[in-house]
């Protein structure tokens, strides 16, 4: 009975870091889209509401931490059940990071009331944060199936988001040099954009760490980059 129920309470403390983290995963996805809505529309209620859904990302990935460092003290878990802990720990850092990416879009929102974001630019934005999230949504549902191919296939994606992401910062620097009155909202475009550019190097990062948890091994060889984006883009938060 006693060795049951100690099976039991272990497989509770797994299910809940899972739950926690498909929570995570939804919020963060929510504060992405929400940002960008706000920073295309000009909505400051919405911006400020992703702002303050950052604090509970920032408590559901402390909660996911202790949790797991609880588990590992008092079940001792081997091999993928370790992993499986471990992993949980990453994507929760992973996913916290999404969060505060969304929630550094959300505060340009008010930046650049009054001057508006340019139509071709803010659809531009737009396709950016859709291949990102698409990104975010195909890797947490390979969270659920622990599928390593399917996992593989999402990283080596990696490079559609950063193609993207040069085109866009080539085209704000062309507003730029058409007019010295844009510099100061495409600026704030910018760092949007590389906001937006970074999740899917989150989405990515996560896709690793399930193939870790599903495999015991990391994926091989180097993850598929566009190299421009390296060196058009050193726009960092």
């Amino acid at each position: 009975m006693v060795s049951t129920h100690i099976l039991s309470a272990y497989d509770e403390d797994l299910k809940f870091l899972t739950r926690r983290i498909s929570e995570m995963g939804g919020l963060a996805e929510q504060m992405v889209s929400d940002s960008v809505r706000a920073l295309v529309n000009g909505d400051a209620s919405l911006a400020q509401k992703v702002i303050s859904d950052d604090v509970i990302l920032d408590h559901a990935e402390r909660e996911v931490g202790d949790k797991a460092i609880v588990t590992i003290a008092r079940r001792q878990p081997m091999a993928a059940d370790l992993r499986e802990i471990m992993g949980s720990i990453r994507i929760a850092s992973d996913l916290e990071r999404v969060g505060d990416l969304g929630k550094n879009t959300a505060k340009r929102v008010i930046a650049v009331q009054g001057t508006g974001v340019p139509r071709r630019l803010a659809r531009g934005i737009e396709h950016l944060s859709e291949l990102a999230l698409v990104q975010l949504k195909e890797v947490l549902d390979v969270y659920t199936t622990r599928s390593p191919d399917k996992a593989v296939s999402i990283r080596e994606r990696d490079e559609e988001i950063d193609a993207m992401y040069t085109s866009l910062f080539r085209e704000m620097l062309t507003y730029m040099m058409e007019d010295p009155r844009n510099i100061t909202t495409c600026t704030h475009l910018l760092f949007c954009a590389k906001n937006i550019e970074r999740i899917g190097d989150h989405a990515t990062n996560i896709a690793e760490t399930i193939y870790y948890m599903a495999t015991g091994a990391q994926p091989e060889g180097e993850r598929p980059k566009d190299d421009t984006a390296n060196t058009v883009g050193a726009v960092t938060e």
